[in-house]
């Protein structure tokens, strides 16, 4: 919003020379975004000069790449297309929330690169049974409650409410604008997800109780799920002011970051232990990868 419906200039300018509070906001936002995609393109070069072609390193910052050049078109279509300030259409909310699942995309696919450039064993979820059906809804789920919450906080933006009360009143008043009315959704798909994610992991973690990296991943699941359910309780207690709002947000990405390891180490570890082989037989199964 601060630097109006110009991309990728701010305010017509490249450097704006009387910036307000917020266009200091929106061109820090740009330049770190800037920063961050060179970093994946970074990862990427590197990815293809250090390893042989079809390693999963590879794979995984290619798949990071891709979503960074989607993250940078989503970015730039909201300012371009007046999705800022006041504007209060369903398409902005599609479009937020579309931002949010490619965020967790590209974080994904980054936390994956770094974990198989560490050495970590690669995985199938081809053939995973029900192990692989409820992870894959796990991810599903995280996704469908991040893209609720984009909603939810834009709602929270154009809608400010006073009271807990007036909140409540406007959430289930029949005549409220639908963004407002959506912001009840967000935190029963949080709950329901959440028990689900507390479930694949307790069912998950049992089955490997002697892999460090299981079980370490494993907790960082839990504790990120628990924390993220207080903190968007004392979210909606406070009528989300933008400094819990942002943290809200970080603790999604490190909730998203510790699921996909913990699935990642998961499944790896099954891999392992259902197709042992002897020490002079090549783990052909463990160089292929489909990046989440």
């Amino acid at each position: 919003a601060g630097c109006g419906s110009h991309w990728p200039t701010c305010n017509g300018e490249i450097i704006p020379q009387a910036a307000g509070t917020k266009t200091v906001i929106e061109l820090t936002h740009r330049v770190t975004s800037g920063l961050s995609a060179l970093m994946v393109f970074a990862q990427v070069f590197f990815a293809f000069r250090l390893f042989e072609r079809g390693h999963r390193v590879r794979k995984a910052a290619t798949w990071a790449g891709i979503f960074m050049v989607i993250e940078v078109l989503i970015g730039a279509g909201i300012v371009l297309l007046r999705y800022v300030e006041q504007n209060a259409s369903i398409a902005r909310a599609i479009w937020m929330a579309v931002h949010l699942c490619n965020t967790f995309l590209l974080v994904g696919a980054m936390a994956l690169t770094a974990h198989f450039a560490a050495g970590r064993p690669g995985f199938s979820v081809r053939g995973r049974g029900a192990s692989g059906f409820f992870g894959m809804a796990g991810l599903v789920g995280t996704i469908v409650v991040g893209m609720s919450g984009a909603v939810a906080a834009l709602g929270d933006t154009l809608f400010p409410a006073s009271t807990l009360g007036s909140a409540l009143a406007q959430d289930l008043s029949p005549t409220a604008h639908l963004l407002v009315r959506l912001r009840v959704v967000h935190p029963f798909v949080a709950v329901l997800v959440a028990f689900m994610l507390l479930t694949v992991r307790y069912i998950l973690a049992a089955r490997h109780p002697d892999d460090r990296s299981v079980q370490g991943w494993g907790l960082a699941l839990r504790v990120t799920v628990v924390a993220q359910m207080l903190f968007g309780l004392i979210n909606m207690m406070l009528l989300a002011p933008t400094s819990l709002q942002l943290v809200h947000l970080t603790l999604a990405q490190a909730l998203w970051v510790a699921l996909v390891l913990f699935l990642a180490t998961s499944f790896a570890a099954e891999e392992q232990a259902q197709a042992p082989l002897s020490s002079d037989e090549p783990r052909s199964s463990l160089s292929s990868v489909t990046p989440s």
